[in-house]
């Protein structure tokens, strides 16, 4: 076993460039396949992260149209139904118009119930319902323009006019690694009041609701019975899961994701090709050798074996270097696209799934060499010796 292991070793690296080059193709292949896949498992975070006990309930024509507050009272009411949170989407620029963040209005101390993964001390949750103008925001906004605590700071409104001042009363964190910590919220009543003095036609009203329910079995017909109690009236409801709710968004860039999904499976085929290229040229080199090795009773399958290793020593060399590699620049790809991607973790399945595919990849690369070397005829292949 352990002279075979040798040979191979040796066959791999008998043109050093060729193999460098190609155990290169394989690990840059790897690592975009790694992030890539990286990409996809972030743009449906909002979706894993979704809870089944909430609902959503939003304007039935679009999301951009409000909802009366006064729908909150009817909403809690309805038979299975535990919370009701509301909130409404802010879209604050810090300083500069790169400064963008999520930023909502919520009804605080509804909305930290409904959202227990979102972690706060005590302390600080009382300054922050106490303070109309206060706000929290996730650890990861806070580190990005170095707040502290009591720290009061000016978001400027892109949908709401104006200079808008906020002071800093909690940093939250996550309750795990996947919880978005990039959100900055305040009360909903401040914003309210002042579009009240404003005179504004946004008064009273929120973006959607946050439901809490008791039992998520239940989910569609508590979802049926909010549309239908606002079924005729001035502002019908969609209510649909939390989960819907984000895929919801994701189906607007259906299209884009399955390029995304050709391209990973387009890269699989490039380390195929490149570690079959390699075999196919290493085969047509050592034909003479492959009929020595027939002469002395080595039948085509076993010199396959040793073809199979040689490939496979290459595509999991570049599929273990690809993975290191993975971890520290999907890190940086992460901070890069913070405002885009809260959250963006490796998931775990891309280690055996590379292993996989290189593995397979490194034996369908050896089909055709396989194939030529167990039809191959020693008298014609020892015509080619000297």
């Amino acid at each position: 076993m352990a002279y075979i292991l040798k040979l191979i070793l040796r066959n791999a690296f008998r043109h050093p460039l060729r193999s460098f080059l190609t155990i290169l193709s394989i690990i840059i292949a790897v690592l975009a396949f790694g992030l890539i896949q990286t990409f996809i498992k972030a743009w449906y975070q909002g979706v894993e992260a979704s809870s089944p006990i909430r609902l959503i309930t939003r304007n039935s024509i679009s999301l951009i149209f409000p909802l009366p507050i006064s729908y909150k009272e009817k909403i809690r009411q309805i038979e299975g139904v535990n919370i009701v949170s509301w909130g409404t989407w802010f879209g604050g620029i810090y300083k500069d118009e790169k400064n963008f963040f999520p930023s909502f209005a919520i009804d605080a101390n509804s909305y930290l119930r409904l959202y227990p993964e979102y972690l706060i001390s005590e302390e600080e949750k009382k300054e922050f319902l106490r303070d109309r103008k206060g706000f929290i925001a996730g650890k990861k906004l806070i580190e990005r323009f170095g707040w502290r605590i009591g720290e009061t700071i000016i978001l400027k409104g892109k949908i709401y006019p104006g200079s808008w001042e906020f002071t800093l009363r909690g940093v939250y964190k996550g309750r795990d690694e996947y919880t978005d910590e990039t959100q900055f919220f305040f009360h909903w009543d401040y914003l309210n009041e002042v579009l009240r003095n404003r005179g504004s036609s946004w008064t009273d009203h929120v973006g959607w609701y946050m439901v809490g329910i008791t039992n998520p079995e239940k989910a569609p017909i508590v979802a049926l019975l909010i549309d239908n109690t606002f079924k005729n009236s001035i502002a019908e409801t969609l209510t649909e899961t939390e989960r819907a709710f984000q895929l919801s968004f994701i189906y607007l860039t259906e299209n884009l994701l399955i390029t995304i999904r050709i391209v990973s499976m387009i890269i699989i085929l490039i380390i195929i090709v490149v570690v079959t290229n390699t075999m196919i040229m290493t085969y047509r080199e050592r034909i003479p050798e492959y009929a020595v090795f027939k002469t002395l009773g080595y039948s085509g399958l076993k010199i396959g074996g040793l073809m199979v290793g040689e490939s496979l020593f290459f595509t999991l060399s570049g599929c273990f270097v690809g993975i290191f590699l993975t971890y520290p620049i999907s890190k940086i790809v992460g901070q890069m696209l913070e405002i885009y991607f809260p959250v963006f973790k490796v998931p775990f399945v891309i280690i055996p799934l590379n292993l996989l595919v290189s593995i397979v990849a490194g034996i369908l690369a050896t089909i055709i060499p396989i194939y030529q070397v167990v039809k191959m005829k020693i008298s014609e292949a020892l015509r080619n010796i000297g």
